[in-house]
């Protein structure tokens, strides 16, 4: 009698988490697919938020290693990136292995990563591949620019002309800094090549780490808005081959000024 009841009462149970089954398979057929959406929906939640954290403290240490706080060639070591960015592991991982990619990181095994130096060869090579790519750039624009494009480069000059590139203190402003960009930017704005345009930016990046560390760029009294204007003025005036020596000879003389500046001995210059 015992055994008989044992027997109905497991299949009272097997017929009873047959129903909850049935009801979530047939009565409501999208209960199953609404808890993987919401598990999806977290997922993708937690998945941007950890790229969005990513793309924040890859925009941190790119800037802090262009401007110079992170000095050529320094260790960049897990546990001080971690307090000073107040990140994890993770992101800081991307971060770096992104920003070797851009060259402005090495990656030396069983050493980790640190800030990429510098040296007078690869600032050579440097100004030669911008001097190319500036040039290729400029004269694409000229060809395919509009009026609106002349718009924005009379405007971008104008705006640069406003603005003293020195502080009080006699350091480069910020905000020249800015407009400074923005010009050149806009003597390329037409160019219509995404690849070329991506090139250049890396390049222009790994041009702006010299100046920056570079005392003698600020210190060296030249004329920028003389040499702007020129190049402005050709540009305008659709001139190619003018514009083409401009640009070059102002690549040249950065590179020029930052050569003779013996402070960056102590960074690896003279490599």
């Amino acid at each position: 009698m015992a055994a008989d009841h044992a027997v109905l009462l497991r299949r009272r149970r097997s017929s009873k988490f047959a129903l909850i089954f049935d009801a979530c398979d047939n009565e409501q057929p999208g209960f199953r697919h609404q808890t993987g959406g919401r598990d999806m929906t977290m997922t993708r939640r937690l998945d941007g938020d950890s790229k969005t954290l990513m793309a924040s403290v890859y925009d941190r240490l790119r800037s802090d290693i262009v401007d110079g706080e992170l000095r050529p060639g320094a260790r960049l070591r897990f546990d001080e990136l971690k307090d000073s960015y107040g990140v994890g592991l993770s992101p800081l991982r991307e971060a770096l292995t992104r920003l070797a990619a851009e060259k402005l990181v090495v990656l030396e095994e069983h050493k980790g990563f640190r800030v990429a130096p510098i040296s007078r060869s690869d600032l050579m090579d440097l100004l030669f591949m911008r001097q190319e790519i500036e040039s290729l750039a400029i004269r694409r624009s000229i060809e395919r620019g509009d009026d609106q494009w002349e718009s924005g480069v009379v405007a971008a000059i104008h705006a640069l002309g406003k603005r003293s590139s020195l502080t009080p203190d006699g350091h480069i402003d910020p905000e020249w800094e800015n407009r400074h960009r923005a010009f050149h930017d806009s003597l390329v704005a037409a160019c219509d090549s995404p690849r070329l345009m991506l090139y250049r930016c890396q390049l222009t990046d790994h041009a702006d780490r010299y100046r920056k560390l570079s005392h003698h760029y600020s210190s060296s009294g030249r004329d920028h808005l003389v040499e702007h204007c020129a190049l402005s003025d050709a540009v305008v005036a659709r001139d190619a081959e003018t514009a083409n020596q401009l640009i070059r000879n102002h690549l040249a003389r950065t590179v020029e000024i930052i050569m003779t500046d013996e402070d960056l001995r102590d960074s690896g210059f003279d490599d």
